[in-house]
């Protein structure tokens, strides 16, 4: 770049940035996540940002997910060592585009090391090259849990997911929300008991899961294109549409069970489904949180059992919040052995983008501070940092004001950052040990002597 040319210095597409508000509401959310999964034994692990592009890529990882690769870029001085730099094959690295992948990699790598069941929460950033829009993200932070066993993973695993979502949400006091739940064994032995073809099951299934995207005209034209006759088509529509309460649901599917051809997979599909919604109503959730909707399904190919999605009501359009779902081979590909695990995922930048547009959720003050401490006169700043300093040791977030300005424009300055307590302490008030308190949001002024301010404050907060 030559000398005097101007510098774009704007975020690229897809990258988001947050200003301190957005930040401190993304950092508010992550700890009330952090706690709920925490509460039910996951532990923290992080996997690096970087993986060897043949991790990433093994036995169709990738999806259609588009990968960042990392190349390394010389400065003009050392353009000799270029080759020696490059990095090819095996050696070749990329950026990670989900936490699932890598958690693979990550057991297969410290195997010996590790628990099972092995319940890990991971809260990273992950890259994904896709189009970059409104809501959609090319650098974005993903919340994951996932249980993984060695051979057999109870159902009741699966049970704690939805448990645990309920908690999440209602911290985070987001509104009125629905787990919708279904097992895909469900609908994989419904379509072979209609006598449709193995190698159509999992393309069926995908389609059956655009419904809401794409409505029902359209799935039966996408169904016809699989070969799928009419009157098959007909009967996954009435099927995937069955409705009722919880127990009704049941009801309908165990005597279908009994009726159907062929139901081997299908009644297992429904005896998992039972026990994993006792397992939830066992935990205490309650019943308008979740339901059974036979039309989810989740389309990626290694989900094979339980399967979740979560929707706002009243705000569907805003589409799944949190979702997941039980598989059996996705985590054990590098071992060569059987893993099941089960999973839920939180997209939360998406997500804070989404929430933030609908006016479901504000931003939070742009500063941590709860109580300013006004600078009056320069000669009184020894005492402007011993009340600082007592207050923090009380437990209060503390601004102290360096620089002497107007009180009122001070009082603006706290008042811009969200800051509802001002501590003014003159010559007179320093004398007597005392201070006035202003409470911003009210106006009201109450005098307070410095050894019952840090209680005053707390009391206030309260």
């Amino acid at each position: 770049m030559a000398k005097g040319d101007k510098i774009n210095f704007s975020t690229p597409s897809g990258f988001p940035e947050f200003l301190p508000s957005e930040k401190r509401l993304e950092l508010y959310l992550l700890d009330n996540i952090r706690r709920v999964f925490e509460s039910y034994g996951f532990t923290p692990i992080e996997t690096p940002a970087v993986e060897r592009l043949e991790v990433l890529q093994a036995k169709g990882n990738q999806g259609d997910n588009i990968i960042y690769g990392i190349d390394p870029i010389l400065p003009p001085n050392r353009q000799a060592e270029k080759e020696k730099a490059g990095e090819t094959g095996s050696e070749a690295r990329a950026l990670k585009f989900d936490q699932t992948v890598p958690l693979a990699a990550y057991i297969a790598r410290h195997l010996n090391e590790l628990n099972f069941p092995f319940a890990r929460y991971q809260m990273d950033v992950v890259f994904r090259g896709e189009r970059a829009k409104d809501g959609r993200f090319r650098q974005f932070r993903q919340c994951d849990i996932d249980v993984i066993a060695r051979r057999e993973l109870s159902l009741l695993y699966d049970a704690q997911m939805p448990a645990i979502i309920t908690e999440i949400f209602e911290a985070v006091n987001i509104g009125d929300f629905l787990i919708r739940i279904n097992n895909r064994k469900i609908l994989t032995g419904f379509f072979q008991s209609l006598g449709i073809a193995e190698n159509k099951i999992k393309s069926c299934i995908s389609i059956i899961d655009n419904l809401e995207k794409i409505g029902e005209a359209k799935v039966k034209q996408q169904l016809e294109k699989e070969d799928i006759l009419a009157e098959q088509t007909q009967k996954i529509i009435d099927f995937i549409k069955i409705d009722g309460s919880i127990d009704e649901v049941l009801d309908k599917l165990k005597h279908l069970a009994q009726n159907l051809p062929e139901a081997e997979q299908f009644s297992l599909g429904v005896t998992e489904l039972e026990t994993v919604i006792t397992g939830v109503r066992n935990l205490g959730v309650a019943e308008n949180r979740f339901c059974i909707d036979l039309a989810i399904a989740r389309g990626l190919d290694y989900y094979t059992g339980t399967v979740y999605e979560t929707t706002l009501l009243g705000h569907e359009a805003l589409g799944s919040i949190c979702s997941g779902g039980r598989y059996e081979e996705l985590v054990g590909t590098f071992l060569g052995e059987q893993m099941p695990g089960v999973g839920i995922s939180i997209g939360l930048t998406r997500l804070i983008s989404r929430l933030l547009k609908a006016g479901i959720l504000s931003t939070l003050a742009a500063t941590p501070a709860q109580v300013m401490v006004v600078n009056m006169q320069e000669d009184l700043m020894p005492i402007y940092l011993q009340v600082s300093q007592k207050l923090r040791q009380a437990g209060i977030n503390v601004i102290t004001n360096f620089e002497k300005k107007g009180l009122g424009k001070q009082f603006q300055l706290a008042d811009k950052q969200g800051i509802q307590f001002c501590v003014i302490i003159g010559s007179e008030e320093a004398a007597a040990q005392k201070s006035s308190l202003k409470d911003l949001k009210t106006g009201e002024q109450v005098e307070v002597s410095l050894e019952n301010l840090a209680e005053e404050v707390k009391q206030r907060l309260a």
